[in-house]
């Protein structure tokens, strides 16, 4: 008689690979690719291998998380050596800090798992993915927060049902219903186990499928009846050359020039366009920016750096030059990014890091926050919520500018990470927020992906990548509120999840 298959997954020199190439493989489910069916089976296949040893559950999680990590976000290397400059003796191992530190939150799911003694129908079905979606909220929580890579946003493309949990909850809810569909698909293919208890995983993932379709379906918002023409401007400026000084003027008139060759209603560059701090430019430079556009009757929004009111600080920010004023330089309005990269924008940890920053070509590390309550800006016949960069990873930072604007902007600067994943991956998150807040998403980047997404999350129209373009397209205005704004955000999500867990915890009992 051959060992039963169970017997050989057992093995470390079986089982462990095998966890290192399903994390390997996670990188596909998520931009560019979009393979959104894959993710939940290497979720359920990750569990399944962990169901094979238990005792080794913590670990097994870890080095899943570690993998999958590192596969994803390979491209900090590229920021920290072959842009930034840091030798390979520091860009190696701080490449992987990054991944160790995000293995802890899977690390910690399994953990917790493991306190709980209940069947296994409930323990894997239900238990395990409320305990991954309050892991990955901590994730993105906890010391200002890293989302990407949550298996959630592996599911917001439209060819994915669970994508309608988006604006239902948020992307914990997609997170929520991509670990259900992976372990329910696990408990389904189960062997050995009578046609009743395989019957009911199936039927709780057709209704899971079928409420997510109809939600995607459904419209939570609606349009005000305004329409726009957008043109998002893509300088493609080598992040190596962006802040050099024999760089600004030809940088200042790429822009000028593109900003004269559009006619669009809202004209936007993108982050740090202009690579000069505002108050430190001529006088007649934003001037002329401004006049250009008015001639084409176009609004322009303009990324570029400020030093703040108090003169202390600086802050990254959008301004608005519509209706510009040369002698109200203080007047100018304008969005200040908030939510900052830490290690990136600002200095965490400015003892242990400082060092480093003095080797790496990193200008304007240590940003000031712009605040919470920010309005959106009025543009033409639009309200735009605008949000910088990384900020748009947090989607319930986001609703309270978004209540009150018809469109959403970003702008970005991606060229730190060269031709990687990272702008794709970047783009998805705008997807999400454009399904989660029910409105038109435009994003203006230097390098990519400049792109215009509808409110069903679809993309619209995108510019090539690594090219100097302009890409124009048609936005129509939105107002309303999906229940996730209503709900303003993830928090009555993870409170619901939170009881839920701790209600089974304390109920638990050994008949498993």
């Amino acid at each position: 008689m051959f060992p039963k298959p169970d017997k050989y997954l057992q093995h470390p020199l079986l089982r462990l690979p095998l966890i290192i190439l399903l994390a390997a493989a996670t990188p596909f489910a998520f931009a560019p690719y979009y393979h959104f069916w894959l993710m939940p089976l290497i979720f359920g296949a990750f569990v399944g291998l962990v169901e094979q040893r238990p005792r080794f559950a913590v670990s097994s999680a870890y080095l899943f998380g570690l993998a999958a990590y590192t596969a994803q976000f390979y491209w900090i290397h590229t920021a920290l050596h072959d842009v930034s400059g840091l030798p390979d003796l520091y860009a190696v191992p701080l490449t992987f800090l990054l991944p160790a530190y995000l293995a802890l939150y899977p690390a910690l799911c399994f953990w917790l798992w493991k306190k709980f003694t209940l069947p296994r129908s409930i323990k894997t079905g239900l238990v395990l993915p409320v305990l991954w979606t309050l892991t990955e909220f901590a994730r993105e929580r906890f010391l200002t927060g890293f989302g990407w890579g949550a298996i959630g946003y592996s599911q917001i493309t439209p060819d994915s049902p669970l994508a309608g949990f988006a604006p239902l909850g948020g992307i914990h809810m997609v997170t929520l219903a991509t670990a259900f569909l992976g372990t329910w698909l696990l408990l389904a293919a189960g062997r050995n186990i009578r046609p009743l208890k395989r019957l009911f995983p199936i039927i709780l993932i057709a209704v899971l499928l079928a409420a997510g379709y109809t939600a995607q379906q459904t419209d939570f918002t609606r349009p005000d009846g305004s329409r726009s023409t957008v043109a998002l401007l893509q300088g493609n400026i080598n992040q190596t050359l962006k802040w050099r000084e024999d760089q600004v003027i030809p940088t200042i008139q790429k822009y000028y020039e593109q900003v004269g060759k559009t006619t669009a209603d809202i004209v936007i560059l993108p982050e740090t366009a202009i690579p000069v701090m505002r108050q430190n430019l001529p006088e007649n430079i934003l001037a002329q920016f401004a006049e250009q556009a008015q001639n084409n009757g176009s609004a322009l929004a303009v990324g570029i750096s400020q030093y703040t009111s108090d003169g202390n600080g600086y802050e990254n920010a959008v301004i608005n030059l519509t209706g510009y004023q040369e002698n109200n330089q203080d007047g100018i309005p304008y969005y200040a990014k908030n939510h900052l990269v830490p290690f990136g924008e600002y200095k965490p940890l400015p003892f242990l890091t400082t060092p480093l920053y003095k080797i790496m070509d990193m200008p304007l590390s240590d940003f000031r926050k712009g605040g919470g309550k920010q309005s959106a800006l009025m543009m033409k016949n639009q309200k735009v919520a605008f949000n910088i960069c990384y900020e748009d990873g947090f989607g319930d930072e986001l609703i309270t500018a978004a209540k009150d604007a018809t469109l959403l902007a970003n702008a970005s600067n991606m060229a730190w990470y060269g031709k990687s994943n990272a702008m794709y991956q970047h783009l998805q998150q705008s997807q999400a927020r454009a399904m989660e807040l029910g409105r038109y998403m435009v994003r203006a980047t230097n390098t990519g992906a400049t792109a215009i997404i509808s409110p069903k999350g679809n993309i619209i129209a995108q510019a090539q990548p690594d090219t100097e373009t302009i890409l124009e397209g048609h936005i129509k205005g939105y107002t309303g509120e999906t229940p996730y704004m209503k709900a303003v955000g993830s928090w009555r999500l993870i409170g619901i999840l939170s009881l839920t867990a701790l209600l089974l915890f304390i109920f638990r009992n050994k008949k498993g």
